[in-house]
This record gives C-alpha cells, structure tokens and sequence, in this order.
C-alpha cells in the first residue's frame, strides 16, 4: 500500500470518529426523507401483503391446500382470493401517489424556503 493509499485510508476512518456539523442542506434531506417515508413505508408494507394475499389464492387453486382446510372445491375460493390479492397489488401504487402528493404539498413551503434559503447562500 502506498502512501496516497494510506493517507486516504486514514482520513476515511478518521472521518468516522470527527463530529459532523449539522448543515442546512442535511436539513433540506432529513425534510425530504420525512415526506418520502411514510409513502415508502406504506407501499412496501401493502405491496407484501397483497403479494401474499394473491400468493394464497394461486397455493390453494394449484394445490391440495384447500383438502388439509376441508374445502371440498378450492378452486372458486381460491380465485376470489387470487383477484383481490391481484387488485390490492393494482390499486398500490396510486395509493402510494396519493399519499406522497399530499405530502408533498404539506411539505412544500418548507422545503422550498430552505431550498431557497441554501441557493442564495
């Protein structure tokens, strides 16, 4: 290793262990982060959930699930199934759009003063 490779490595780690001023542009991304999560969270969360509803259905039409539940036909209550997984799947992104839209336009006074704020200097 030579010594650019060193000094390099040195104040990587050094940077670690330094305390960080807090900045208005760390501001500007701790604000858009806070508009952007709950959408993000929102949508994950749904988007496993309906990915496991329309995965039930599919496992008790392709399947002998529904003999070891006791249903004589699977195939109906597992298509029923299937759709509305398929349907919450569908309906989640325009939910996620909403919810990050609204709050976009909670959010957008600050994040536009401070934006604002940072570009005059």
């Amino acid at each position: 290793m030579n010594k650019n490779d060193q000094e390099f490595l040195i104040q990587k780690i050094r940077t670690q262990y330094t305390e960080k001023e807090h900045t208005a542009v760390d501001a500007l991304k701790e604000l858009d982060a806070k508009v952007k999560r709950p959408a993000n969270v929102f949508a994950y969360v749904f988007g496993t959930i309906s990915a496991l509803v329309m995965g039930s259905g599919m496992s008790l039409v392709m399947t002998d699930i529904g003999a070891m539940l006791n249903i004589t036909d699977a195939l109906v209550p597992g298509i029923v199934i299937g759709i509305v997984g398929m349907l919450m799947a569908i309906v989640n992104y325009p939910v996620y759009k909403g919810i990050l839209n609204s709050r976009r336009k909670k959010y957008a006074d600050k994040i536009i003063a401070l934006s604002d704020k940072i570009m005059e200097g």
